[in-house]
């Protein structure tokens, strides 16, 4: 491991702007997305670097492109705009510190002669940050931009990755223009995460397969943890040897594939049925890498009250923040489920009955579903998207999701079948899946990356399709076009008293739009699928050509995504808590 050496001799005279550029090749950024004009003098020292500068339409979306970008590549996501902007980057981090996303946000920010006399432009700005960020600092001076840098890196891919924001003093980041005795010095360990793993006390290891052989109906429940620490392999390792069914939060829906016979998919709110079912008969969950929060136990349903808990968690903190835990372990996922599964004896007591129940209730529930999957309608069915997408996917493929029905439809129905591909979903904001989608292309240049997304999730950003083909970012946009925001029909049948009257669907519906067309105009390919036996042919012609394409598929505006299952029916009330 890399570590923190010391310089002989006197430092470097440079200018800020000069550090700042030496210091992002350093720590091997690729890509930085920003809004103009700040820290211009520092863009320009990029100029025969290896850093792509990625001029964007809206702050809040170079955030999603910095938050898409570091999840794909473990690297810190790189988000600036100057003071004006910083509102709207703020807001844009909420996705990412939702998702544990490693991103730096740098922005302008006052001068103390400008304070508190109405300066152009000027908001006291930095306690937004606050709660969107794990450290949120100042440079006032730039001998600071040594050190607060690095410690940006350090703490961003440091434990449980997040957000950091650094507020350069200056609008425009003048300050950095500069020259003092600065040490362009890096620290390679905080280039990327996890920048520890931090091994698991082998006490609570064996503490944990007692209790796990114990049981007589045991699930694990993997988060988003273990895609960070690149557990995946780990973990279909350990269920394997153990015998345990496992189910897979919506962000960590890659970590095994779908037709893998332990597998029963996506728990909580946007879940599949099968996962539920099989937690609400289990007497003991195990969460591996995970928030335990209120999306993937559908409001702390599932597990039920009573049912024991293990957690391992990087984070000391979360170690039974929302159950009671009969063992905890701290540690990172991947070190600890390689610990767990040398430290296994074998199958666990009655494993091979408890796994054979989760199947037939996976069995089951495809069953139920199989109808509208391979529906051959037309308007379609945004099942049948679901299924071409799964269907046409390389072995590689990346699939991005918005939230809301996106959410949804895609941890129900996309199908994956490869340990190679991956899974990128939306924390919690509408609109994150295109521009999200544009940064983890960045990350993942010779991958195919797919986002599904609605027509209510493109009109966010629609102009980033502009910067997609500026910087030939040639990701595939799928879109659910539905003429509507149809996720909030049931939300408004309920604001009426049970039927709509009047002028209601004035808050859901939009005109019928050709997003084929619009993405021509913006230069892009467009690709308009009306037939549901087109669809497979379309995305396949959309993944080959070498340019961004929206293939826009009209799909039923009456097609709403169920609501989560329960163990005393849907529960439409949960559903409610976690729309978009």
């Amino acid at each position: 491991m890399a570590l923190h050496f010391t310089r002989n001799g006197p430092m470097p005279k440079m200018t800020g702007s000069r550090l700042f550029a030496e210091m992002m090749r350093g720590y091997g950024v690729s890509h930085i997305f920003f809004v103009p004009a700040f820290m211009l003098k520092a863009f320009a020292e990029m100029e025969d670097m290896p850093i792509a500068r990625i001029m964007v339409h809206g702050e809040k979306a170079a955030a999603y492109m910095a938050d898409g970008y570091a999840r794909a590549s473990g690297k810190p996501g790189i988000c600036m705009a100057q003071m004006i902007g910083a509102s709207n980057l703020a807001a844009g981090l909420r996705d990412g510190y939702m998702a544990g996303a490693p991103m730096i946000a740098i922005t302008g920010g006052p001068t103390p002669m400008s304070r508190y006399r109405h300066a152009y432009q000027e908001v006291d700005d930095i306690t937004q940050f606050n709660a969107v960020t794990k450290f949120n600092a100042q440079i006032d001076h730039v001998s600071r931009m040594p050190d607060l840098l690095r410690q940006a890196f350090r703490v961003a891919t440091s434990g449980a990755p997040g957000p950091v924001h650094l507020r350069v003093q200056s609008h425009l980041g003048q300050i950095t223009e500069q020259e003092a005795e600065l040490d362009p010095l890096v620290e390679p360990a905080y280039a990327r995460v996890p920048a520890f793993r931090p091994e698991p006390d082998m006490q609570r290891v064996k503490a944990a397969l007692d209790a796990l052989d114990a049981a007589k109906r045991p699930v694990i429940v993997a988060g988003g943890g273990v895609i960070r620490s690149q557990a995946q392999k780990e973990l279909v390792e350990f269920a394997e040897k153990i015998n345990i069914p496992v189910a897979t939060s919506l962000s960590a829906k890659a970590a095994m594939v779908d037709s893998h016979p332990l597998a029963v998919g996506v728990p909580g709110a946007y879940s599949r049925d099968c996962a539920n079912r099989t937690i609400a008969e289990a007497d003991l969950v195990f969460f591996v890498g995970s928030h335990t929060g209120g999306q993937v136990t559908n409001n702390w349903m599932f597990p039920q009250p009573g049912t024991k808990v293990i957690q391992l968690d990087i984070d000391p903190q979360e170690l039974g923040r929302n159950y009671p835990n009969i063992v905890s372990i701290l540690g990172d996922a991947k070190a600890s489920l390689r610990r767990l599964t040398e430290a296994a004896s074998g199958k666990l007591r009655d494993a091979d009955e408890w796994a054979k129940r989760s199947q037939k209730i996976v069995a089951e529930w495809r069953a139920e579903n199989a109808e509208m999957r391979n529906a051959d309608v037309t308007p379609m069915r945004p099942e049948r998207i679901c299924k071409a997408i799964s269907d046409v996917l390389p072995p590689d493929g990346v699939v991005v999701s918005d939230t809301g029905h996106a959410g949804i439809w895609t941890a129900r129905f996309v199908e994956l079948k490869y340990p190679a591909q991956s899974y990128f979903r939306t924390g919690g904001s509408l609109g994150w899946g295109f521009p999200a989608t544009l940064g983890v292309k960045c990350a993942l240049p010779d991958r195919p990356v797919v986002c599904f997304t609605g027509d209510g999730g493109l009109y966010y950003h629609i102009a980033e399709l502009e910067t997609a083909r500026r910087h030939k970012i040639n990701a595939v946009i799928v879109v659910n076009n539905n003429s509507a925001l149809n996720q909030e029909i049931r939300l408004n049948d309920a604001a009426y008293g049970g039927k709509q009257r009047g002028r209601s669907q004035e808050m859901w519906r939009f005109p019928e739009i050709n997003f084929a067309k619009i993405a021509e105009g913006f230069g892009c390919a467009g690709i308009r699928v009306e037939k549901p036996g087109n669809l497979n042919d379309a995305i396949k012609q959309a993944l080959a050509m070498e340019k961004p394409v929206v293939v826009d598929c009209v799909s039923d505006m009456w097609a709403i995504a169920p609501h989560p299952w329960t163990s005393t029916g849907r529960d439409f009330h949960s559903y409610q808590k976690t729309g978009a």
